[in-house]
């Protein structure tokens, strides 16, 4: 699986406004300079990664001296997917394509199946997590388990 700069700063920056949300001065939005500075994102990046975010309805906005940024819903409700989604669109794709979309023929036939199979163990995992799983450190049981396992290291 490969996530695109996009998607990594997006994840991070909601991580960042749940963290923000539960923590001290709860309620006040949080400009962009704020979450760029705290996760090391390029300030003019993470602009145009909010305004995705804001239209995809993961934040709101808030223009003006006392403006920001600040999470749509609680960060228990915003999977890790959902954010993913906004940025880059569906989880898994075969050349621009959805997997079900594809035709395999002869003995490759089955390899529409394996894909398949991936996107849906992919989207168990990212729809598991919430971002406020991400912001407390606290995974559920089922990826701390996955994580256990020395083969994922590698």
């Amino acid at each position: 699986m490969r996530l695109s700069a996009r998607v990594d700063y997006a994840l991070r920056a909601a991580a960042e406004l749940a963290a923000t949300a539960s923590g001290p001065g709860r309620g006040r939005p949080v400009t962009a300079d704020q979450i760029a500075r705290a996760q090391e994102i390029p300030p003019k990046f993470l602009e145009s990664i909010m305004l995705q975010l804001r239209r995809g309805g993961i934040v709101h906005a808030q223009r003006g001296p006392e403006g920001g940024y600040w999470l749509a819903r609680p960060a228990e409700e915003i999977s890790l997917a959902e954010v993913i989604r906004v940025i880059d669109g569906p989880l898994a794709h075969v050349r621009g394509q959805r997997p079900e979309q594809l035709g395999y023929h002869g003995p490759a036939r089955a390899l529409q199946e394996v894909w398949i199979a991936l996107r849906a163990s992919e989207r168990e995992i990212l729809e598991l997590v919430s971002v406020a799983d991400v912001a407390a450190g606290t995974l559920p049981p089922r990826i701390t388990e996955l994580v256990a396992d020395p083969r994922a290291w590698i």
